[in-house]
């Protein structure tokens, strides 16, 4: 009896689907859901937050960086979040490093907001810059908050961080292209 040996015949035919409808297929999925950029399928890394040339104390620092990691969270712009020194990140094929520099800084009062609403104002001004791991600016912004009436110092860090995460959540920067992947097939 002769058998007929198509082994290597049949995998090669199946890597081929594979490539031409199985995997456009996936990626127009990937890109179809989210907020009308491609960011859903990329994960984002934040940075320690750049104080600048101010003297800002580190609890505003880390209330900012804190609040941040929070905000984008909610968003589920993202994949995942990532803290700076995640070992995890490395491993990610479509990540992007948001840098946060602090530009301006009022120091406000909280007992003067709360005798007017004139004066005791807590201002933050930051410039944001979300990057491939490459270096490459993908997008920069400029994006304030405050607290001008009701809420403590640090309110104007949670304010600041949503303004950030809604600024990015309502850009759009280019698409990159995806990393190829390699499908191997044996005999």
């Amino acid at each position: 009896m002769k058998t007929n040996n198509c082994g290597p015949l049949m995998a090669f035919v199946t890597a081929i689907l594979v490539i031409a409808v199985v995997l456009p297929l996936q990626s127009a999925t990937v890109k179809s859901s989210g907020s009308g950029t491609s960011a859903t399928h990329w994960s984002v890394q934040v940075d320690q937050v750049d104080p600048g040339t101010l003297d800002l104390s580190y609890s505003f620092q880390v209330a900012i960086y804190e609040n941040l990691l929070d905000e984008l969270k909610k968003t589920k712009q993202f994949q995942q979040v990532f803290r700076e020194g995640d070992h995890g990140a490395s491993e990610v094929p479509n990540l992007l490093v948001l840098k946060t520099t602090v530009e301006k800084y009022t120091a406000g009062s909280e007992t003067r907001r709360a005798v007017t609403t004139v004066s005791g104002a807590t201002k933050l001004t930051v410039r944001s810059q979300l990057l491939t791991r490459e270096g490459k600016v993908v997008l920069e912004r400029t994006v304030n908050g405050d607290v001008r009436i009701f809420g403590s110092n640090l309110r104007a860090t949670h304010n600041l961080a949503r303004n950030v995460a809604k600024t990015l959540k309502e850009s759009s920067w280019p698409d990159f292209p995806e990393p190829t992947a390699i499908l191997r097939v044996q005999p």
